[in-house]
């Protein structure tokens, strides 16, 4: 983009408003004006503001909303700081809600409160290099744990991240002091981190780093790998798995469920069952499903209970076959029983 004055129209916060802004995106000067003192008030280039747009447009996100920030890094290669777009939290939230996979998130779990002093300098509002020291008390680590449908199935993806490996430095690279904003919000800040890392490991083709994550590092950063160092697991491993509020599941969805439970308990073909689940439900109403056989099924293996097969089977219920597959299994436990009696 050139930065000769032909390209530029009317200045607004010392910010030129680009040609292309009216041209591409149909920008009038007042709402330039809103871009750059409300939306990214921070922003030092229009170059900056471009790429936002760009990212949006790709996106089709409303920047208005500001689903990017805009974040200085530092760039060794060049010798100086650059100014960057990166996602919001939100807009990675956006993003993994997108692909409809997405099974909702827990509250974070926070580690133990540690009090610390940092040194380092920061620029003043005048834009002079200062020393200060600061004293801040925040949580060691957050965990945070995602929630992504995988092959029908509820999995968990669970991330720790580390205040010290995570904060944003006002100095760059080589300094210690806190941001700004990780000194007023320390942990807020460290809880939208904990959500990025895991909403990035749940969903590893679709979500990146967030610009929580970037404010305050260099470029080199991208290279470090410290927060990526959570763990992935199935709901179901060890554990009942938890319920969907019953309210938000219509009477019709639960009485088809219980009778899918019951037809599968009484086969013993969880399988089947599970395949028959993800082929019927969807969203919710698969989450509850899953949860409801996850349960199930648990319990069988605890409590075994003897019945009458062909009583069972004798009532008359709405739900059909759940598969051939469930049906060779109940074939098959109803041979094991018969040997048993």
């Amino acid at each position: 983009m050139s930065n000769s004055s032909k390209n530029y129209s009317q200045k607004t916060r010392n910010l030129p408003m680009p040609i292309e802004a009216n041209q591409v995106y149909g920008l009038s000067e007042q709402s330039w004006k809103v871009l750059t003192e409300v939306t990214f008030p921070t922003a030092k280039t229009p170059e900056a503001i471009m790429m936002a747009l760009d990212y949006c447009k790709a996106r089709k996100l409303d920047i208005f909303k500001k689903p990017v920030h805009v974040v200085p890094m530092w760039s060794a290669a060049l010798g100086r700081s650059v100014e960057t777009v990166w996602p919001s939290i939100m807009e990675i939230q956006t993003t993994a809600s997108r692909t409809g996979l997405w099974a909702g998130m827990d509250r974070p779990v926070w580690g133990s409160d540690v009090t610390q002093s940092f040194t380092g300098k920061f620029k003043d509002d005048n834009d002079t290099w200062q020393e200060s020291t600061i004293t801040v008390t925040f949580p060691e680590w957050v965990a945070v744990t995602v929630y992504r449908l995988v092959g029908g199935r509820r999995c968990a993806f669970t991330e720790e991240v580390y205040w010290q490996e995570a904060y944003s430095t006002s100095g760059g690279k080589y300094s210690q002091l806190p941001t700004a904003m990780w000194i007023k919000r320390p942990k807020g800040q460290l809880g939208k981190c904990g959500k990025a890392a895991s909403l990035r490991a749940a969903f590893p083709e679709e979500c990146g780093y967030a610009a929580e994550e970037m404010d305050g590092k260099s470029l080199d950063d991208m290279h470090d790998g410290t927060v990526l160092n959570g763990t992935a697991r199935r709901v179901d491993d060890g554990e009942l798995p938890k319920m969907v509020d019953l309210s938000m599941i219509s009477p019709h969805i639960q009485k088809a469920v219980t009778e899918l439970v019951r037809r599968t308990t009484l086969a013993g073909a969880w399988n089947a069952a599970y395949d028959y689940a993800n082929s019927k439900f969807s969203g919710l109403d698969l989450i509850y499903a899953n949860a409801e056989l996850d349960k199930a099924e648990q319990a069988s293996k605890v409590m075994p209970k003897s019945f009458d097969a062909e009583d069972q089977l004798s009532e008359d219920t709405s739900m059909p076959p759940v598969s051939k597959p469930a049906s060779e299994a109940l074939s098959k436990a109803r041979e094991t029983l018969g040997s048993l009696r």
